[in-house]
């Protein structure tokens, strides 16, 4: 009698506009509320500026202006997602952070052609868990292409 090993994979799932979005737990060092971001002058529209976080400064990228949805409305469930890649940090900022969910490799799907934005050249895959339907980013594309890390 063989065993199948089920994969599973720990997400992080928050929401831009109607969308819910995933990246796994393992790229994440943490959630923070919005606090003050310092411009930089010179970058891109989309990156926000840098926050001083626990003594590291890191950039912040507006992860909705990026993809094409329009500026980030502050509010009091607007967040921060302290993204890890190679050793370096940005931050993210998201409508809101919904949940933490364990979910099975096996059930990722490749994006469909066409999702309906600009963020398509970033996404992995999507998940389906019951009426909700999770955009898995592929992080390191998100950031690379925002030039703001080395790869």
């Amino acid at each position: 009698m063989t065993e199948t090993t089920i994969s599973e994979l720990k997400i992080i799932v928050f929401q831009l506009k109607n969308k819910e979005y995933a990246i796994p737990v393992t790229q994440v060092r943490s959630i923070e509320k919005m606090q003050h971001i310092t411009r930089v002058p010179g970058v891109a529209q989309y990156i926000k500026g840098v926050i001083n976080l626990r003594g590291l400064v890191t950039p912040i990228i507006d992860l909705g202006y990026r993809f094409g949805l329009a500026e980030a409305e502050m509010t009091d469930s607007t967040r921060i997602i302290i993204a890890v890649l190679n050793d370096s940090e940005v931050g993210l900022i998201v409508d809101a952070a919904n949940d933490v969910l364990d979910i099975q490799t096996e059930t990722i799907e490749p994006p469909p052609e066409i999702i309906g934005g600009n963020e398509d050249e970033y996404v992995n895959g999507v998940v389906k868990i019951g009426k909700r339907l999770l955009i898995l980013l592929d992080l390191e594309k998100v950031i690379k292409i925002a030039n703001m890390i080395e790869v």
